[in-house]
Protein backbone atom coordinates (compact mmCIF):
# COMPACT_ATOMS: atom_id res chain seq x y z
CA UNK A 1 0.00 0.00 0.00
CA UNK A 2 2.72 2.52 0.68
CA UNK A 3 4.11 1.80 -2.98
CA UNK A 4 1.40 2.39 -4.15
CA UNK A 5 0.34 5.97 -2.57
CA UNK A 6 4.36 6.75 -3.17
CA UNK A 7 3.69 5.66 -6.92
CA UNK A 8 0.33 8.17 -6.79
CA UNK A 9 2.44 10.68 -5.21
CA UNK A 10 4.64 10.60 -8.31
CA UNK A 11 2.32 10.37 -10.59
CA UNK A 12 0.73 13.60 -9.56
CA UNK A 13 3.67 15.15 -9.17
CA UNK A 14 4.35 14.37 -12.99
CA UNK A 15 1.02 15.63 -14.01
CA UNK A 16 1.72 19.11 -11.93
CA UNK A 17 4.91 19.43 -13.50
CA UNK A 18 3.39 18.51 -16.81
CA UNK A 19 0.25 20.99 -16.27
CA UNK A 20 2.52 24.23 -15.04
CA UNK A 21 5.16 23.10 -19.03
CA UNK A 22 1.78 23.55 -20.85
CA UNK A 23 1.33 27.09 -19.03
CA UNK A 24 4.74 28.31 -19.65
CA UNK A 25 4.85 27.25 -23.21
CA UNK A 26 1.29 28.81 -24.02
CA UNK A 27 2.88 31.80 -22.30
CA UNK A 28 6.05 31.77 -24.50
CA UNK A 29 3.49 31.34 -27.52
CA UNK A 30 1.78 34.35 -26.44
CA UNK A 31 4.53 36.54 -26.10
CA UNK A 32 6.56 35.53 -29.52
CA UNK A 33 3.14 35.84 -31.18
CA UNK A 34 3.02 39.35 -29.73
CA UNK A 35 6.58 40.64 -30.78
CA UNK A 36 6.33 38.83 -34.11
CA UNK A 37 3.34 40.08 -35.98
CA UNK A 38 0.53 42.31 -35.06
CA UNK A 39 -1.60 40.28 -33.03
CA UNK A 40 -5.84 39.96 -33.76
CA UNK A 41 -8.01 40.26 -31.13
CA UNK A 42 -9.30 36.52 -31.99
CA UNK A 43 -5.53 35.19 -31.52
CA UNK A 44 -4.98 37.14 -28.37
CA UNK A 45 -8.65 36.24 -26.95
CA UNK A 46 -7.81 32.08 -27.51
CA UNK A 47 -4.22 32.20 -25.98
CA UNK A 48 -5.67 33.73 -23.34
CA UNK A 49 -8.25 31.67 -22.83
CA UNK A 50 -6.15 28.76 -23.19
CA UNK A 51 -3.50 30.02 -20.41
CA UNK A 52 -6.62 30.36 -18.28
CA UNK A 53 -7.94 26.62 -18.74
CA UNK A 54 -4.55 25.27 -17.70
CA UNK A 55 -4.01 23.75 -14.41
CA UNK A 56 -1.35 25.94 -13.57
CA UNK A 57 -1.24 26.80 -10.00
CA UNK A 58 -0.55 23.56 -7.78
CA UNK A 59 0.34 23.08 -3.77
CA UNK A 60 1.27 20.43 -1.66
CA UNK A 61 0.80 20.34 1.92
CA UNK A 62 2.32 17.40 3.92
CA UNK A 63 1.35 16.46 7.60
CA UNK A 64 1.41 13.48 9.88
CA UNK A 65 -2.60 12.28 9.73
CA UNK A 66 -2.36 9.91 13.07
CA UNK A 67 -0.47 11.27 15.98
CA UNK A 68 1.74 7.44 15.97
CA UNK A 69 2.90 8.74 12.72
CA UNK A 70 6.18 10.73 11.72
CA UNK A 71 7.80 11.61 9.07
CA UNK A 72 4.84 13.69 7.49
CA UNK A 73 4.10 10.86 5.02
CA UNK A 74 0.48 11.89 4.59
CA UNK A 75 -0.24 15.07 1.56
CA UNK A 76 -2.64 17.03 0.06
CA UNK A 77 -1.97 18.54 -3.06
CA UNK A 78 -4.46 20.96 -5.18
CA UNK A 79 -4.17 21.26 -9.13
CA UNK A 80 -6.40 24.44 -10.29
CA UNK A 81 -6.92 26.60 -13.24
CA UNK A 82 -7.01 30.70 -13.03
CA UNK A 83 -11.06 30.10 -12.07
CA UNK A 84 -10.16 27.54 -9.41
CA UNK A 85 -11.54 24.81 -11.08
CA UNK A 86 -9.04 21.32 -11.12
CA UNK A 87 -8.56 19.03 -8.17
CA UNK A 88 -7.39 17.93 -5.27
CA UNK A 89 -6.24 14.96 -4.08
CA UNK A 90 -4.47 13.36 -1.14
CA UNK A 91 -2.80 10.62 0.20
CA UNK A 92 -3.37 9.24 3.54
CA UNK A 93 -0.49 6.79 5.31
CA UNK A 94 -0.75 4.75 8.20
CA UNK A 95 1.60 2.28 9.93
CA UNK A 96 -0.08 -0.78 8.00
CA UNK A 97 -2.02 0.99 5.33
CA UNK A 98 -2.50 3.94 2.58
CA UNK A 99 -5.44 5.19 1.06
CA UNK A 100 -5.98 7.74 -1.49
CA UNK A 101 -8.57 10.53 -2.55
CA UNK A 102 -9.33 12.76 -5.22
CA UNK A 103 -12.08 15.72 -5.24
CA UNK A 104 -13.27 17.29 -7.78
CA UNK A 105 -12.98 21.29 -7.71
CA UNK A 106 -15.04 23.85 -9.38
CA UNK A 107 -14.59 27.62 -9.02
CA UNK A 108 -12.68 27.33 -5.78
CA UNK A 109 -15.23 24.65 -4.17
CA UNK A 110 -16.14 21.39 -3.92
CA UNK A 111 -19.36 19.27 -3.70
CA UNK A 112 -17.43 16.62 -1.31
CA UNK A 113 -16.41 17.99 1.88
CA UNK A 114 -12.48 19.31 1.81
CA UNK A 115 -10.60 18.36 4.89
CA UNK A 116 -8.78 21.30 6.46
CA UNK A 117 -5.50 20.15 5.24
CA UNK A 118 -6.91 20.16 1.45
CA UNK A 119 -8.63 23.67 2.34
CA UNK A 120 -4.83 25.09 2.85
CA UNK A 121 -3.72 23.43 -0.34
CA UNK A 122 -6.30 24.34 -2.35
CA UNK A 123 -6.37 27.90 -0.66
CA UNK A 124 -2.31 28.08 -1.65
CA UNK A 125 -2.91 27.33 -5.01
CA UNK A 126 -4.91 29.56 -5.85
CA UNK A 127 -3.38 32.62 -4.15
CA UNK A 128 0.00 30.93 -5.26
CA UNK A 129 1.55 31.31 -1.43
CA UNK A 130 3.34 29.00 0.62
CA UNK A 131 1.20 26.08 1.82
Amino acid sequence: MALLALVLAALALVVAAWAVAQAARARGALRHLETQRPVGSGDLAALRSDIAQALRHVAVVRYDAFGDMGGRLSFSAAVVDDRGDGLVFSSIHARGESRTYAKGVVGGGSDATLTPEEQQALAAARTGEKA
